[in-house]
């Protein structure tokens, strides 16, 4: 039985030691010396004296930050991935919530992690990278003290007070999951993945996990590329990708330039989504284009490890018609619930639970939120189950797929990111330029639309700047409208339902 992520990289690397699992815009890394990596930085970490703890990882994205996550999970710790572009409050409140001891960065960002983080032990990767590697006995050490159920990483998704939430996934989530997609989908060491999510956004595991375990090839397509939709598709041409998953903003991109008119990735076989809603009608431009590839909707929250739905685009759809979540992955049971006490007649709506190994561990440090989040199945009254509650409302339709409506709260998907609108609430209040505020999602035309109160304009550029040392780019406002009072309801509370009717009902 696997026990450890790290074990599909070890069976990988001995059977196509010289083939290249990784390549980025500075270096390729063939999977004998990804292992390698692997072993050098378990030694540097195992004499920091950690057992499974969380790590650190201040890397910018690179394939020298998959070489930190494999050494991290050889040695028996769970990697947690931190951004390099965020401001330095949300990776403060991150490793306040962690309470960590090591951090592994690179020479270049060795003095600022320092200044971060004084309290922690730091691993260069540059110097262990150049340590002589474990014997195999040492390694073999390393893989028999790890069990399924230890945590393989933590990612931190944003919180509704302001300060961030870490998820926790086991090994047995990762295996499963990443078993379930190679047996379902046929992926082969053949796969030239062109890699598109952050390290620190779930959507990534597909990509490394099926790379680890495969023997495909994963390419770290630089992130300015996704600007350039032109330049992108040159991209996956000059470097022969077939496979890419990605959040559909990336997707959507492409086709609002139309640039499948002019050129096509002339290699690409499939075509898989996460992380938002797909809209048919740039989804049936791809289709219209590249009538050959595979397309997969997959669906899941950070909480499941990543997926816990798919539906494998197999009919045809009007550009106005809502795309299925599809059918749950294998040993994954979905539960539509109303109130959280009883399960949705088919085309009822009730919130999406999941029930099954994909399920986190919780959140980190945090017994509160993930008591509220993952709860005593309901229909089990014999013995303890968990189940997760996503906060998001669905249906079963005629055809026995589910179908996706919508978030219950104020958390929401944004260009493939999910965020706590309080996060952000948060970060504009602490800017000490406005009074009072309100931050509503459009959702038809992916906008965050910030209502506030203050007692003139702001000026944009200085209230950017102030914003953005508390939250990352993503979560910025683009559309901005200043009250001279917010409006309230009978509670003496902002009047939330008032403003997102405007955004989202303007009639």
């Amino acid at each position: 039985m696997q026990k450890s992520v790290i074990e599909y990289l070890v069976r990988t690397a001995k059977r196509l030691p010289e083939k290249t699992a990784l390549v980025d815009d500075q270096a390729s890394v063939s999977f004998a010396e990804l292992l390698r990596s692997a072993f050098v930085i378990a030694d540097a970490l195992h004499e920091t004296k950690v057992s499974r703890s969380p790590v650190g990882v201040y890397i910018p994205k690179s394939a020298r930050m998959i070489q930190a996550f494999a050494g991290i999970n050889m040695s028996g710790n769970f990697y947690v991935p931190l951004d390099t572009k965020s401001p330095d409050s949300r990776i403060e409140a991150i490793l306040t919530t962690l309470q960590s001891e090591v951090i592994i960065t690179d020479a270049a960002h060795t003095e600022h992690v320092r200044q971060l983080a004084p309290q922690c032990q730091v691993v260069v990767i540059d110097d262990a990278l150049q340590r002589q590697p474990a014997t195999d006995a040492d390694a073999e050490q390393y893989l028999q003290q790890q069990i399924s159920t230890d945590a393989v990483y933590s990612v931190f998704t944003s919180g509704s007070t302001g300060t961030p939430k870490g998820v926790v996934i086991a090994h047995q989530g990762v295996i499963d999951y990443i078993d379930w997609a190679i047996e379902t989908f046929g992926i082969d060491e053949t796969a030239v993945i062109g890699n598109q999510a952050p390290f620190y956004f779930d959507n990534s595991i597909l990509d490394i996990y099926l790379m680890y375990a495969t023997g495909a090839t994963m390419d770290i397509i630089p992130e300015s590329y996704f600007s350039f939709p032109a330049k992108l598709v040159d991209y996956l041409n000059d470097h022969q990708i077939n496979f890419i998953f990605w959040v559909p903003y990336a997707l959507i991109n492409v086709a609002g330039f139309d640039i499948l008119s002019a050129k096509k990735p002339q290699y690409l076989r499939d075509v898989f989504f996460c992380g938002e809603v797909m809209p048919n009608k740039q989804l049936n431009y791809w289709r219209r284009h590249l009538p050959n590839c595979r397309y997969a909707n997959l669906y899941g929250p950070t909480e499941i490890t990543d997926a816990c739905t798919y539906y494998l685009v197999d009919r045809e759809f009007t550009d106005d018609e809502p795309l299925p979540i599809g059918k749950p992955c294998r040993n994954t049971e979905i539960l539509i619930l109303v109130d959280r006490q009883r399960l949705a007649a088919p085309g009822e709506h009730g919130e999406l639970c999941v029930r099954g190994t994909g399920l986190a561990m919780g959140y980190y440090g945090d017994w509160e939120k993930t008591a509220g989040a993952f709860i005593q199945n309901p229909l089990n009254k014999h013995f303890h189950e968990r189940i997760y509650c996503t906060g998001d409302t669905a249906y079963w339709n005629e055809r026995g797929e589910i179908m996706y409506i919508g978030r219950k709260d104020a958390q929401i998907k944004h260009n493939g990111f999910r965020i706590e609108l309080g996060e952000i609430e948060n970060a504009v209040q602490s800017s000490h330029m406005v009074d009072n505020c309100c931050i509503v999602y459009d959702r038809q035309n992916k906008k965050i639309v910030l209502f506030y109160q203050a007692a003139q304009d702001l000026d944009l550029a200085a209230f950017r700047k102030a914003v953005l040392t508390k939250i990352p780019r993503y979560m910025l406002p683009s559309e901005y409208h200043r009250e001279p009072a917010l409006r309230q309801n009978g509670s003496g509370k902002t009047d939330r339902s008032y403003y997102n009717k405007l955004i989202n009902n303007p009639t």
